[in-house]
């Protein structure tokens, strides 16, 4: 039986045409589009957001494959940011997807996040990352950060919370800091586990199927239940 043509028909049902009308009109930035990233755009793509940026400097390795949702045998060597547009238009034509192939730090983050609603930060590079929340603190754009996926086990473990809170995790160690000595008072919101590290490899990080797509739809979920006041 089909219900309706309308591919956001359950999700209409659950939070009104108001709140999908407020999802159609917004404009999220991710940047770096992974084995987190790669699961928050799909959260977005899903949920009619109606304007995507991606932001990654990578092409897919076959490394990759173990846990991010664009790696594929068939698209070893392509760039990142050319595949997670094509997966999000075969989801919903509609949606307009920006790609920048670069690498963002800050002097490149304005020309990027211009005109941007909301930002996820699913990179690993702590300066980027430190860029990114001095940025979005001080031009009052909402914003989540995505910590250390690797080296975890438990997805349960991971929740929403502020950076100051955080605990088990090496990159919000560094952040906690930042933000202290920054003097930034406002919410840093970021998803992070407090589970200890479960190997001791270190290089590469060893990782999972299930840690960063958990994490990925963390944000997504966290940026979808701001739009709509959740």
């Amino acid at each position: 039986m089909i219900l309706s043509t309308n591919p956001l028909y359950r999700l209409e049902q659950l939070v009104g045409i108001d709140n999908i009308n407020k999802l159609s009109t917004s404009s999220i930035l991710v940047i770096g589009v992974g084995g987190v990233g790669g699961y928050a755009v799909e959260v977005l793509a899903r949920s009619g957001v109606g304007n995507i940026i991606v932001a990654d400097h990578d092409a897919v390795d076959i490394t990759n494959i173990n846990r991010q949702i664009i790696a594929l045998n068939s698209t070893i060597g392509k760039n990142k940011v050319d595949v997670i547009k094509e997966r999000v238009n075969d989801i919903n034509p509609s949606i307009n997807v920006t790609t920048h192939k670069l690498f963002v730090d800050e002097d490149n983050l304005s020309a990027i996040i211009n005109d941007v609603d909301y930002v996820i930060d699913a990179c690993d590079a702590l300066a980027t990352k430190l860029a990114i929340i001095k940025y979005c603190t001080d031009n009052s754009i909402p914003f989540i950060s995505s910590m250390g996926a690797g080296n975890k086990m438990d997805p349960t473990k991971f929740n929403i919370m502020d950076i100051r809170d955080t605990s088990y995790d090496p990159l919000a160690k560094k952040i906690r800091k930042y933000v202290v000595d920054e003097g930034i008072k406002m919410s840093i919101p970021v998803v992070c586990s407090n589970e200890p590290k479960y190997s001791e490899n270190s290089k590469p990080i060893p990782s999972n199927a299930f840690v960063p797509a958990t994490v990925g739809i963390l944000c997504g979920s966290y940026i979808i239940n701001k739009i709509i006041g959740g």
